[in-house]
């Protein structure tokens, strides 16, 4: 069992596990805040110009169900709610385009920047010897 826990713990503590986890939280969180951006201030003015509709309210009601004498509560289909998880997802859809386009921008702009040129490695001591003889050779 000790063997497994410490994979566990491996993995757990693994950079890319960490990331995944914060990314995950974070992502949560975002989406609370594009809910409320669409349901509190997106479409109230839609709403408004269209006829002063709530977008939530909008939907179709089913025939009523009669089951052993007992009128049930019609079931309904709730477009109005599809509608804004569908402009949810567009805005946080291009949210996230838009931070890997920057994050891709600035990755390349990482690999156009020259790397500072290495400098050249000193002589060795052959080289050195050889340079001595040559500047000797020519005095001669």
């Amino acid at each position: 069992m000790s063997k497994f826990m410490q994979e566990f713990k491996e993995f757990a503590v693994k950079g890319n596990a960490v990331d995944m986890a914060v990314g995950v939280i974070i992502g949560g969180a975002f989406g609370k805040i594009v809910t409320s951006i669409v349901n509190d201030i997106i479409m109230p003015p839609i709403g408004y110009v269209i006829g002063g509709v709530n977008f939530s309210d909008l939907k179709y009601e089913l025939p009523k169900a009669v089951v052993q004498g007992v009128e049930l509560a019609p079931a309904t289909i709730n477009y109005g709610t599809f509608i804004q998880t569908i402009l949810d997802f567009i805005i946080v859809a291009f949210c996230v385009f838009m931070m890997v386009k920057g994050i891709n921008r600035l990755s390349r702009k990482k690999k156009e920047e020259p790397a500072a040129p290495a400098p050249e490695p000193a002589p060795s001591a052959e080289e050195k010897l050889l340079e001595e003889i040559r500047d000797l050779l020519k005095n001669k």
